[in-house]
């Protein structure tokens, strides 16, 4: 595909903005070490990525505890993000980048709406987002093209002038679901063979090879 107008971004977080893997993976460890006395591995755990982490936590702590298992989750959460999660080099400048060109942003994370705004709050890049979707917020969550179509219907734009820039194999289901055009990017994913073997219409291994193409874009 060559160069092509696109009037709407939509980003995915973990391990496309941000790397988080392992702010998630020792959140999920401390409650299930204070709850169930275990840990889980990381493919354990990242299987259960999709929906927001209550329902994850939920199969782990059953529903008499869950409540107090999610706040303690929130807390670790909060309480270790300067330490354990960061932004990926260069993800800030191009979406400023895109915000100048009068672009319009949107989130659409399977992460819950209570992580993606502690994480949308200590990285301070709240303000890029013009419409944030969560995994609270769509009752199909990714693979499904759901969210997708929510920021559609709420900029007004049509399909075929929007980009899903995301890492992960359901980044890449859910543009197709939703007959966008997708992005696949390397750079922090976790199933990064298979996103490579999907069909996707651009493929950027790193930040800066990312943004020179958005310099090139109309």
């Amino acid at each position: 595909m060559g160069l092509k107008e696109f009037d709407c971004f939509i980003f995915d977080m973990d391990g496309t903005v941000s790397d988080t893997n392992r702010l998630i993976y020792d959140s999920f460890n401390y409650i299930a070490r204070k709850y169930r006395g275990r840990e889980y591995s990381e493919g354990e755990i990242t299987k259960m990525f999709g929906p927001p982490e209550e329902d994850a936590l939920l199969a782990v702590v059953g529903k008499d505890v869950i409540d107090r298992a999610m706040a303690d989750y929130l807390a670790f959460y909060r309480s270790q993000h300067r330490t354990l999660a960061r932004l990926h080099a260069g993800i800030e400048d191009a979406l400023a980048r895109l915000k100048k060109r009068g672009k319009k942003i949107a989130l659409f994370t399977g992460k819950g709406k209570h992580t993606t705004t502690i994480s949308l709050e200590e990285f301070g890049i709240g303000r890029y987002f013009d419409f944030v979707v969560t995994g609270n917020d769509v009752l199909n969550h990714k693979p499904s093209g759901d969210g997708i179509r929510k920021i559609l219907e709420h900029f007004h734009v049509h399909e075929e002038r929007a980009l899903m820039v995301g890492d992960s194999v359901g980044d890449v289901k859910a543009a197709h679901d939703a007959h966008v055009a997708v992005a696949a990017v390397l750079w922090d994913s976790y199933s990064k063979d298979q996103v490579m073997r999907m069909k996707s219409d651009y493929l950027f291994h790193d930040v800066q090879e990312f943004s020179r193409w958005l310099e090139r874009l109309p």
